[in-house]
């Protein structure tokens, strides 16, 4: 039975986030939530390259901490990966303006080395930022109901390493609709192409999959499809985003 934050994805998505929701994420929690009070920022600490290598850690869990660790991910690209839609062990002891533990708090890992020579890309940090907004707005709570692991359990974490004051007034400010935030890619562009990413499915995306000469051509936009995208953007010196805009069907 599917437990109640089913709606992240379609709140992410509405913020003009990319998402990709990884098997059995509505079904996965240590419990049911309470009443959702806030959410704590994480970094994963974790120094391997590629975008979310992360993930399956987050799902599974640890020897010594059972998964989920977290209801989300978030790719080094600044995609969140749906991991939990129930409790996850990613609080632990603490407390933050007097609520306390899992079942209160959203918890967003950020793909990161955890170490002041690893540098959040700008393309993260600003999904980072847009995606806690999305969230405190849906569940109707203000800015500073957004907090660090640090901040939550100062005595035993100091993640995020990034200054959190900054980060909740950049997320205030995207609240508040007055927040310099990448603008969002139109949702088609002139010959009629739509805006397609990952979890996308159809003609649309079987005719990118020949465009790309995929040796799957399902019509389904999954991480193979994606990474294509990605190396196509990166040989035509656009954004590697994975996205399929204006700009990449122009490419195309």
């Amino acid at each position: 039975m599917p437990f109640a934050l089913t709606w992240l994805p379609q709140v992410l998505r509405g913020a003009g986030l990319k998402v990709a929701e990884s098997p059995g994420w509505a079904d996965r929690g240590r419990a049911e939530m309470s009443t959702i009070q806030g959410v704590i920022c994480h970094h994963t600490g974790t120094v391997q390259p590629g975008n979310m290598p992360t993930l399956r850690m987050l799902i599974d869990g640890r020897p010594d901490l059972p998964g989920p660790l977290a209801q989300l991910g978030l790719g080094r690209d600044g995609t969140f990966y749906v991991v939990a839609a129930g409790r996850a062990n990613h609080a632990g002891i603490g407390q933050w303006r007097g609520f306390t533990g899992n079942a209160h708090f959203i918890g967003i890992e950020g793909e990161n080395g955890g170490r002041p020579e690893d540098l959040w890309p700008d393309v993260q940090m600003d999904a980072y930022r847009r995606g806690v907004a999305a969230i405190l707005i849906h569940s109707g709570l203000s800015v500073d109901m957004c907090c660090g692991h640090k901040e939550f359990a100062p005595r035993r974490k100091i993640d995020p390493l990034f200054d959190m004051d900054e980060f909740r007034t950049g997320v205030g400010a995207i609240m508040a609709g007055v927040g310099t935030v990448r603008p969002l890619i139109a949702a088609a562009d002139d010959k009629g192409h739509p805006t397609i990413r990952r979890g996308g499915r159809g003609d649309n995306v079987k005719a990118l999959q020949k465009m790309l000469k995929l040796a799957k051509v399902d019509g389904i936009f999954g991480p193979t499809t994606e990474a294509a995208v990605r190396e196509f953007q990166r040989g035509k010196n656009l954004v590697p985003d994975g996205i399929v805009g204006p700009a990449t069907w122009a490419k195309l």
